[in-house]
């Protein structure tokens, strides 16, 4: 499988406290943990960015992860949506695995998550039919937002369109809604290039704003890296 490349819209709307969002473009790419591109000086994917142990490939990393949690792919078909180091910089709030059984079918789903804190915890998701899946918040992303909740997530597999949506709801109420939408395009190098600068300057940025606007920081305590590290 050749990787495919996104152009995507990323919105971010927080409704605690205050109500703020925001909007920003990114590009993403779906490849083959099997086959990943050839790495340039423009962009590689890189185990250390990802999951487990930097001297493994990370199609090894998510296999030994999933092996912990009871799963075993036995060879089949793992996609992941993310996007490469470029440039000397990588940034991915999120990586997307779609973990396929020898046959085709879908085994599960990780969500892998990423906060500016140089942490990382995974999820494993069991949607439906139509993508959806419920897990708990169990990982510190915005110091804005508690470590609570109930994370419901739409993660279809992209084809020609790309539709994410990440809902954050808490005592019944939505806190925090992530939505991903993009079309297929032709190349995206220099895109790719750009992109994880662009969007970790700007995740910081916003973070800012809030803090501008004296919303209180819940404090962080370090997460355990183990199993993810």
């Amino acid at each position: 499988m050749r990787p495919v490349h996104y152009d995507a819209d990323l919105v971010h709307v927080r409704a605690e406290r205050i109500r703020r969002a925001f909007r920003h473009r990114m590009h993403l790419w779906l490849v083959d943990l099997d086959e990943l591109p050839r790495p340039s000086r423009v962009a590689e994917f890189r185990a250390r960015d990802h999951l487990g142990d930097p001297d493994r490939s990370i199609r090894e990393n998510l296999d030994a992860w999933l092996a912990r949690q009871g799963v075993d792919l036995r060879g089949g078909q793992v996609l992941m949506l993310s996007t490469p180091w470029a440039l000397g910089h990588v940034f991915n709030p999120l990586s997307v695995y779609w973990c396929h059984r020898p046959g085709g079918s879908l085994a599960c789903v990780v969500a892998e998550v990423h906060n500016t804190y140089g942490e990382r915890h995974c999820y494993l998701l069991h949607p439906d039919s139509r993508g959806h899946a419920e897990v708990a918040k169990e990982f510190y992303v915005s110091p804005f937002l508690a470590v609570e909740g109930t994370y419901r997530m739409r993660l279809p597999l992209p084809g020609e369109r790309l539709s994410l949506a990440i809902t954050l709801r808490r005592d019944e109420d939505t806190t925090f809604t992530a939505v991903l939408t993009g079309r297929r395009v032709s190349g995206g190098a220099i895109r790719a290039a750009l992109s994880p600068h662009r969007v970790s300057a700007l995740i910081r940025r916003h973070g800012l704003a809030l803090w501008a606007r004296r919303i209180p920081i819940v404090n962080r305590v370090p997460h355990s890296q183990e199993g993810v590290q």
